[in-house]
Parts: structure tokens; sequence; C-alpha cells
């Protein structure tokens, strides 16, 4: 397949720009003076809304935990929690890279931002991303991150177990999982931050040369040998058109013929410009919401039309098209606007939720 098609494959499963995000560094923003260290804890998350997956990806998944810096030291100090997700291709390790933590959390704290604990789940599948929905081929990476992580999280550290108190953000297919999750579960977060969201909108069926190519991948040997590109219409498909009858895959592609309507219907229904006026109500519910991109983001134009959509049905919200490219100021986004939007919007007391 030439590189023309791929990126058409990858566009339908994705968006163009997402193969620079895996591959790309980003730059780190200006160290703060006296910035004060914060502790980095690496951990397992069981996730019983992932048992029985097809794929076979873990259910005990990695994730990483910031404590702020006086955690150690105020014991009986409770913490608001901000769920950052990752994008496609990487896994919370390599996200923490990418927005250079801890120093961009220090940074933040040191400027003013009030301590608040974060969390990095991990939600990096066999085809590298699971797109934050609900599959039995992928597993319910919906609720792992809303219930499972949530749940634990307050199980296990001194948080302000509270919808109020918590915040949910993530960047490209984070972005995405930010906005599904964010819309489906105003029950669980408080304040929502979505940074250049990928897949906002229903796209279109892939050319025939791309599409034969597709329907020769027969076994796992096949598709480890094509470029992650194709890998994505297979993430893609896992999490949206999954089915349980169709080894060893457990997907239906939408491949020509009869059925390829059926299938795109369904990637389309997960699309959030799809079902966003389903969840007014619930979108409503938020202390806050934010949305940014970069002006030579090829994304900024759906997340300008998310924001404008909001804005229609009178959401309250703020956007923000800010100089750089999908992955440029990524450090500095926390740094200085995300840890920031939350230590504004969030609850930091304990009666918060009663």
């Amino acid at each position: 397949m030439n590189k023309t098609l791929l990126a058409s494959v990858f566009a339908l499963a994705l968006v163009a720009s997402l193969p620079a995000y895996s591959q790309m560094e980003t730059e780190a923003p200006p160290v703060v003076e006296g910035a004060k260290p914060v502790t980095v804890q690496r951990i397992k998350i069981h996730g019983p809304s992932l048992v029985g997956n097809l794929e076979g990806n873990e259910v005990d998944r990695d994730a990483l935990v910031f404590l702020p810096p006086s955690y150690q030291k105020e014991r009986n100090r409770r913490y608001p929690v901000v769920y950052a997700l990752h994008g496609f291709f990487i896994g919370a390790e390599q996200w923490s890279k990418e927005i250079h933590a801890p120093q961009s959390f220090e940074g933040a704290f040191a400027l003013g931002a009030k301590e608040v604990i974060v969390v990095l789940p991990d939600s990096k599948t066999l085809h590298n991303g699971s797109m934050y929905s609900s599959s039995v081929t992928t597993g319910d990476f919906e609720n792992y991150v809303a219930r499972d992580v949530v749940a634990y999280m307050d199980a296990n550290y001194r948080t302000l177990p509270a919808r109020e108190s918590r915040g949910l953000v993530g960047h490209s297919m984070g972005g995405y999982g930010a906005t599904r999750i964010g819309m489906k579960h105003a029950d669980v977060f408080g304040s929502l931050y979505v940074m250049s969201p990928c897949c906002l909108g229903a796209r279109e069926a892939p050319p025939k040369e791309a599409l034969e190519s597709l329907a020769k991948i027969k076994t796992r040997e096949d598709l480890a040998k094509q470029h992650f590109m194709v890998t994505a219409t297979f993430a893609v498909a896992s999490a949206w058109s999954p089915n349980p009858k169709n080894p060893p895959f457990y997907v239906d592609l939408p491949l020509e013929g009869e059925g390829q309507s059926d299938i795109l219907a369904k990637w389309a229904a997960n699309a959030p410009f799809a079902f966003i006026d389903q969840y007014i109500g619930n979108l409503k519910r938020y202390r806050a919401i934010a949305l940014d991109v970069g002006d030579q983001d090829g994304l900024r134009v759906d997340t300008a039309k998310l924001h404008q959509t909001l804005n229609a049905y009178g959401i309250a919200n703020t956007f923000e098209e800010y100089p750089g490219t999908h992955t440029s100021k990524l450090g500095e986004r926390f740094q200085n606007h995300v840890l920031k939007f939350f230590s504004d919007t969030l609850c930091f007391e304990k009666r918060c939720g009663k």
C-alpha cells in the first residue's frame, strides 16, 4: 500500500496529524525557579471493566500517579484529582514525556496553581489505542477510566471523592476520550479540559485499493507487517465495530459490499458530533469546560466547531487557538494553562458534593 493510501486509511481511523504526534519530541516549558518536587508513583490499576476482552489486552494496567509536594507532609489533607488521557500509539509513560511531567506540574504549582493529584492511566491496546470506548473486543475503556481508575484512586489515596473535585483532560485521541467520557459521565467529573480532540465527526470509507489491501489481512502476523496507520484502522474497528463471532481480530471492517454502510454507521454513531445533542443536560452540569488547539493543527476546525456547538446550547466554555502545532506546546499548556484551569474550577474543600 503506498503512502497516499495509508494516509487515507489513517485519516478515516483517526486524523492525519497523529503520526507526527507519536514520533515528535515536544518543547519543554521553562523551569520555574524554586519549584518543589512532585512524587511520581508507577502503579497497576485493575480493570473489572476490561475482564474478558477478546483482544487479550491487559486487565491490570500501568498508571502514573503524581503526588503534589505537600502530600507526604500534610497527612490529613485531601486533594482533588486530575485524570489526564493520552493519545493514540503511546501509553502513559510516553505521555508523561510528551507533557514534560513532572517538571510541568512542579512549575504549575510554583506559579500558583493549587496542588492536585494527577493520574495518567494507560489505554494502549493491541492496536495501539482504545479510543476510550466500550467494546467487547478491546474492553470497556470508557468505564475503566470513569469507574475503575477513579474508584482505585479514591480507595488508595487521600482524594476528595466528589465529582466537583475531579477533573478530566485529554489530548488528541485522549481529547476524544475526554469529550466522550465527559459527555456521558458528568456524574463523575466536575471540570473538563479538551485538547486538540480527534475523531469528533464521522469518517468516509477508505478508497477501493486501500480496502482491498485491508481485506487481505487475515492473521495477526499479516497485520504485524503493516504500517501503524493500518493498525489504526483496526483500532477504530475494535472500538466501534466489534464482532465476537469474527476471529482472529473480532472486528468488522468497512470493506466493500452489502454491510459497509452498516459498519460506517456504527463508526459515525461514535462521533461526538453525532451524539452531543443527547448529553446537553450532562454538559451543563460542569463547573467549567475549556478547549484548546494549535493554530497549525489540522484539528483546529473541528475543535472550533465543538466550541460553537457548546455556545449554541448556552453551555459556558472557553476556547483558545494558540500558536503551535498538534504537539509543540503540550508541556507549556500543562504548566501555564491546564493545571491553572483546574486550580480555578475544582472544589478543594471537604464539603464538596454535600
